[in-house]
This record gives C-alpha cells, structure tokens and sequence, in this order.
C-alpha cells in the first residue's frame, strides 16, 4: 500500500449535490481539471446521475455494461465502498458519448443491477438495454509501470466550474503500485487533478491508436478543484486497478448471454477440462451442450468464486442446419466428457447409426483427434441407452466408459483410450434387469469420495439413486437422493462436474424443462443438498 493517511484528509471524488449545488444548478454535477474534449473523443466515458443526489463518471466496457467506483452508491461513499449486489438503492441514469452535456447526441439508459467486486472499489453496472453505437472500452491485461501516463477522464469539476458543460481529460503520471491501486499525480502538476464527479473515471493509455483501460479514479486531495480547501496543495490520486480484472469483467458481461440461451432447449450436456484448467485450479468445468435443433455450444467454465456464475463464454462448435440441409449433429444419441490423459478433456458420441466416436479432445475451435471406437451400422451399439465417462477402474490417469442398454444390462468399459470398447475388455455389472431400461439419464461425478467415482442416475418416474465407489466388481450399495413422482422427472439432461468449489467434480447441473437450470453444490453420500437457480 501507499501509507496510512487519516480518512478525514483523504477526499472521495463523489460529487454529493447538497444544498449548495442546489443554488447553483438544478442539474447533476459534471471533470478532471485539464482540456476540455473535442466532439465525439473518448465516447465510452459515462456519467451517472444517481438519484439526483450525486454524480460519477464510468467507462463503457460491453454494450450493455458500465465500470465505475463502488463507492459511487455505497451509503457512504467518504467511509465506506460496500455495495449490495442487484438494484442500486436510488434511480441511476448513464449519460454515454455525449462530450457535451448540454447536448443530446449520445445515449442515456437506467442502470438496473450492480455487481461489486469484493476487494477493491469497482463495481459493474447494467444498463437496461445496451448502447448502439459506441465502441466499448477494452479492459487492459498488462498492469502500469512505475512512470507510465496515463489519460484520464471525468464530468466533475474543473478550476474554476463546479458544474461543467464538456468532458474533460488529463494526463496522469504513475507514481507506485501494489495488487490494487495506483498512485497518480499529474503529468503537468499545476494544470491536472481529479476532482468531485471524476469518482469512477477511467485512466488508460492508447496502443495502436486504441484506448485500454488500466484504472478507475477511487479517491483524490482535489486541489486546484472548484470548491476544494484553499490550503491543500496535493494534487495526488489513488486509482483502482483494472487491468487484472479482466476475467472477472468478462463473466460479469456473459451472465445475462448465459440466462438468455433457450434451455429448455438442451437435449445433452457433459462436462469436462475442455478448454483448460483442472480439479484444483481457479476455474470452474466447461460445459457442452447439444441443442434439439443440432446446434453444439461449449461454455467455458468461470474463475468467479460465486457458483451462481460458473461460465464466462460460449463458443459454437457445430451450426444447426440450414434450411433443406442436415448435419451430423442431427443424429447424437448420446455424448459424455472424457478424459484420455493428457491435461485437457475430450467427448465420447453414440450415433443413430450405432457408430460410437471419441474426441480426445475438444476446445474452442472444435473437435480434435476422432477416433473410431465402434463402426457405423453395427448391430449392437445401436441398443445403448446412456453413457457416462468417469474414473471407474484402477487407471487413474484415463475413463473409463459406463454404458446402460435396452435390455437392461449395465457394461463397464475399462480404459477406452486404449482398450476401446471391445468385449475382451467389458465388465458386465448388471445382466438384462429390466428395472435399467428406465435409467433415462446418467452422469459420474466424485460425490462420495471413494477410490472410484460413483454414478447417479434418474429414473422415468423421476426417482434419482446415487450408486457410490463404482468399480469393476460392481456396485456396492445405493443411496435414495430423489423419490418417485419427484420434480426431477422434468429434467431435460443431467451432468456432474466441478462447478463450484472446482476441486472435486460433486457438482450436478440440470437444464429443465421449463428452460431453468439448477446446480446441486457439494452432492455427497447424503444426496443432494442446496439447490441454486444459475437460470430462472
């Protein structure tokens, strides 16, 4: 940090509109001491208007989203930069890409949710509908070096105007850093300070002639700002780091892309290390989903702690079909995630046909590496009813392939990698028990914390078993995690991962089929517990 100063010397930046403004304008306070903007320059800075009592300025970072100063809607914003998440408290409209305030080009939109971000002075806000028009500010990734400028801009006050008509902007030196701030002083320190109604203001720098947000203003000594104590000459500010939070950003703008996607719609999913990661690490599974019109969609899993996010992107890995055409797609049966060794994760499909193929792996431009496992047109794969992939034999490093059929037999399949699917190989588990034909979905997941995984499965009539420690010998014992007649049998798929606390796959996702999708943190021997809505 940047030493300890008393918090009543230490200004915010917020413009508060008390009783004094009041005498001068009716309107919201608007900017950095410095150059007025030119027309049109620097359209992605907003200014906010929160309840008509205060005014920030923040930086548009998605068409739908603005970056601003937490404290900038905390209770109170000289103390205290705690924000709940969801609605903000008092009525707040987002004025974009108008340099002149007295103007009407640009863009205006309420602001309808804030999500904060727990360890520094920033929060996301949502506009209520996106802003045409406008190019976005892209979020840094490389942080500011000591001695770097920056530019920084703002609708507070400047020398001499407590409410100015026009943008303005200066240029901010780097004067130290640690995880979370800067300190910036001005790069001409006579003509440049961040004043009340910068609070939230973004400081980038320009590299091919393209802005990157590097910080946001959080707080200020304000000299030389209108209104400021005559006898403070410090002119230093702090600013919030941005630039390693670029993730975090980006699962913010996607949660409202993921609750919008027609769930109830999904006909398959499965889980896996598809685009990078492992148990342990900081991000959340990814998720495949096959839709009923064919369409094939990789979510990428989130580094957001909060498991009511855990995807942070989405990428198309097959197109429905055109009109009058078809697609491959069009005829998968069933597909699990599996892993083939090697750090990242693949597919295994059943075709229409009968044809079984593995991908050993698949990532963001598609799928690699098929491999035949079964021929198409055969007589025998074609009566498989579900699949799941999971670590159910003494190989650790590999799946193993479990696979129930019409005639109720459940076969165990050691190794597919290598072994494949031949019968030499298969372990039968289950020999033609009816009560199997009526497994209508199956995942393995690591729920008990045995030496294998364990399999849950949910029945027609909506009864959901968790069998634990699967094995070649078999099962050994079930636990009722579901009864008969229970919600679950609108389940549209169903798929254990690692969604949450990403060290263990004990997680079970569920799209329904009302178009909702619920996550089971933390399923163990006892069944499941909590159940979160990731979608309404």
């Amino acid at each position: 940090m940047f030493g300890t100063k008393p918090r009543s010397a230490w200004l915010t930046g917020v413009l508060t509109t008390g009783i004094a403004a009041g005498l001068l304008t009716a309107a919201p306070a608007h900017a950095v001491v410095g150059p007025a903007a030119k027309d049109g320059e620097y359209a992605f800075t907003a200014q906010l208007d929160i309840g008509g009592q205060r005014s920030c300025t923040g930086a548009l970072v998605d068409p739908q989203w603005v970056i601003t100063a937490a404290r900038c809607f905390a209770d109170r914003p000289d103390q205290s930069t705690e924000v709940e998440p969801g609605a903000p408290k008092l009525k707040t409209v987002a004025t974009i890409g108008r340099t002149d305030m007295s103007g009407d080009e640009g863009q205006t939109a309420d602001i309808v949710e804030l999500v904060p971000r727990a360890d520094r002075d920033v929060v996301m806000a949502r506009l209520a509908k996106p802003v045409t028009g406008i190019t976005p500010v892209t979020v840094a990734t490389n942080a500011a070096a000591q001695g770097e400028t920056l530019r920084v801009t703002g609708y507070g006050r400047t020398e001499d105007e407590w409410a100015p008509e026009r943008l303005h902007s200066a240029e901010f030196t780097v004067k130290a850093a640690d995880t979370t701030l800067l300190k910036i002083g001005g790069a001409d320190p006579a003509n440049a300070a961040i004043c009340a109604g910068d609070t939230g203001g973004p400081a980038f720098r320009t590299v091919s002639g393209r802005p990157e947000l590097v910080a946001l203003n959080s707080t200020s000594w304000q000299a030389g700002c209108f209104g400021a104590d005559a006898a403070e000459t410090r002119r230093d500010a702090t600013s919030t780091r941005v630039d390693n939070l670029n993730l975090w950003v980006q699962n913010v703008r996607y949660r409202p892309v993921f609750a919008a996607a027609p769930w109830e719609k999904a006909t398959h999913i499965a889980s896996g290390y598809f685009t990078g990661g492992s148990a342990g690490g900081s991000r959340h599974m990814d998720m495949i989903v096959r839709w009923n019109d064919a369409e094939v969609t990789l979510y990428q899993g989130s580094d957001d702690k909060d498991p009511r996010h855990p995807f942070a992107a989405e990428y198309q890995l097959a197109e429905p079909p055109k009109p009058g055409k078809t697609t491959i797609w069009q005829h998968a049966k069933q597909i699990t995630g599996a892993s083939f060794g090697g750090g990242t994760d693949g597919l295994v499909v059943r075709w229409g046909d009968g044809e079984l193929t593995q991908y050993t792996h698949v990532d963001a431009k598609g799928f690699h590496g098929e491999k035949m496992l079964a021929k198409a047109k055969n007589t025998l794969w074609p009566h498989a009813q579900q699949i799941t992939a999971g670590r159910y034999s003494a190989n650790q490093q590999r799946d193993d392939l479990l696979v129930t059929w019409d005639d109720g037999r459940v076969t165990l399949h050691p190794d597919i990698d290598t072994n494949g699917v031949a019968d030499k190989a298969q372990k039968v588990i289950v020999n033609k028990n009816t009560t199997w034909t009526h497994a209508t979905h199956i995942s393995a997941g690591e729920f008990t914390g045995t030496k294998t995984m364990d399999l849950l499965v949910r029945w027609s009539d909506g009864e959901a078993t968790l069998y634990p420690g699967v094995d070649t010998a078999g099962f050994h014992g079930e636990t009722n995690v579901r009864p008969k007649k229970s919600y679950w049998t609108n389940t549209n798929a169903m798929a254990g991962g690692a969604y949450a606390a990403n060290d263990r796959a004990n997680d079970v996702i569920i799209p329904w089929a009302n178009g909702s999708v619920s996550l089971y943190p933390g399923v163990d021997a006892s069944g499941t517990h909590e159940e979160i809505k990731i979608v309404n």
